[in-house]
């Protein structure tokens, strides 16, 4: 097995291939879903041929739903233009061994046209067009991903051939903190840890969490690609060893009624300089002024960016009373009743953004969060006064609770549309139309148990 060097140089990858340490290289993108999309090629090609020329793909992998279907409707990708292909280019700053499979190194990729120009639409593109403007500021962002995910002692196979109906959890009582909890199925937790560990990122920590078979792995904060590109890499590595090991898990938002999988964001700004553009310690909230019109961009675009932090029909249902998934648009000290946690002081000085689920696409959020941000800090909003007490009593300022709701505050925002784009906006804005339209045409086992005999 090799051992742990990130990024792994081209040099040190050339050796590992001469020595027949590695044979295959996986070259990847993320899609509108955050998944990882992409080949494996052999490792010789990799170095001969791909490494300065890139690989191709069908621009389909940013047109298509969850069940990977050719939906019509987008300009980037149709029938009538053929699908062709974009160019996966590699980028080597990402390039890791990928010791879960055998023999293998994984690298991620931009997606440009064949004029080389960046795809826009792309996720890791929305993410770098916000970080570029917040350099030309003078700042860039730090962030860290919390993902829950919840562990079954099924199969995968044996999940999707029950229709997922009647999964035996990994553990079958709340385990939030436990240490017996988590040593039930520490093999794997243990597993993930060490695998992450030699492709790059940093653990910090595991934990059980509240709902039946709930677990959280924690990986230290870095800037913001380093950290959205980890993101992607873990959630793709851990359902692949869970897979090898005879075990399904799943980062949906809300798998049953019991607590859903957040992924909690946490972001602060520095100036390129490291100075600690949003902290001072002599404000009673820890905060400079920079930091509170920072805040206070995060509430103003909250709901109409909904949309980016929740991108599906079951990433709703998280949204309940009492249930550490945010109702009410409010920012708190140290309050997980907010939808905005300010936590830490001085250099650990952050925002918690408790909004998302584990099926968010992290590029696409994070790259909402800063927009947010750069707003808030460009016209000076006004910080209003942190919320103290229980945030699910209040019947104001709201989290959006459907999809049709974000969608509809999404396509109406005329600051989003000049944001992030108009051709970002109205493909992003086709993917909640879609989602929206599948489900409305599909019968659900709810339904079915409610109406079968009874209507």
């Amino acid at each position: 097995m090799p051992s742990a060097s990130f990024p792994l140089s081209i040099d040190a990858l050339r050796k590992d291939i001469e020595d027949g340490r590695i044979d295959t290289v996986i070259v990847a993108v993320t899609d509108m879903q955050g998944r990882l999309m992409g080949k494996r090629l052999h490792a010789d090609y990799f170095l001969s041929d791909v490494l300065a020329n890139g690989t191709e793909g069908c621009n389909y992998l940013l047109a298509v739903d969850v069940d990977m279907n050719t939906v019509q409707g987008y300009d980037i990708s149709s029938w009538d233009t053929g699908y062709g292909d974009m160019v996966m280019n590699v980028d080597l700053s990402t390039m890791r061994y990928a010791n879960w499979h055998e023999a293998t190194a994984l690298v991620l990729a931009d997606l440009t046209d064949h004029h080389h120009e960046p795809i826009s639409v792309s996720p890791r593109q929305i993410l770098k067009r916000q970080l570029d403007i917040l350099k030309d500021m003078g700042m860039i962002a730090l962030v860290g991903t919390e993902l829950e995910f919840i562990l079954f002692n099924d199969t995968y196979e044996d999940a999707w051939n029950s229709r997922y109906n009647d999964l035996t959890p990994a553990n079958q009582y709340n385990v939030d903190y436990s240490i017996i909890g988590t040593s039930r199925v520490e093999p794997l937790l243990r597993r993930i840890r060490n695998e992450m560990t030699t492709s790059g990122l940093v653990v910090e920590s595991v934990k059980g969490e509240c709902n039946l078979g709930q677990h959280e792995i924690a990986f230290k904060y870095a800037d913001a690609l380093t950290t959205c590109d980890n993101h992607v890499v873990y959630k793709t590595a851990a359902k692949e060893m869970a897979a090898q090991d005879g075990y399904a898990l799943t980062f949906m938002a809300k798998f049953n009624e019991r607590e859903g999988n957040s992924c909690h964001i946490h972001l602060s700004f520095r100036g390129t300089d490291g100075s600690m553009v949003l902290a001072n310690d002599s404000d009673p909230e820890g905060l400079s002024e920079l930091g509170k019109h920072f805040i206070a961009g995060q509430l103003e675009h909250m709901r109409e960016l909904s949309l980016m932090y929740a991108p599906t029909i079951n990433s709703y249902k998280r949204y309940q009373p009492g249930s550490f998934a945010p109702t009410a648009i409010k920012w708190g000290r140290d309050n997980r009743t907010c939808s905005y946690r300010l936590v830490g002081h001085g250099p650990g000085l952050r925002v918690e953004n408790r909004v998302p689920g584990g099926d968010v696409n992290p590029y696409i959020a994070v790259a909402g969060m800063i927009a947010a941000g750069i707003d808030g800090i460009n016209r000076k909003l006004a910080l209003e006064p942190r919320f103290d007490g229980n945030a699910y009593a209040l019947e104001v300022d709201r989290v959006p609770h459907t999809l049709q709701m974000a969608r509809d505050l999404w396509a109406n925002s005329s600051w989003a549309k000049e944001t992030f784009g108009e051709y970002m906006h109205t493909h992003y804005l086709h993917a909640a139309d879609i989602e929206l339209e599948q489900f409305n045409r599909t019968i659900t086992d709810w339904e079915r148990v409610r109406g079968f005999e009874r209507y």
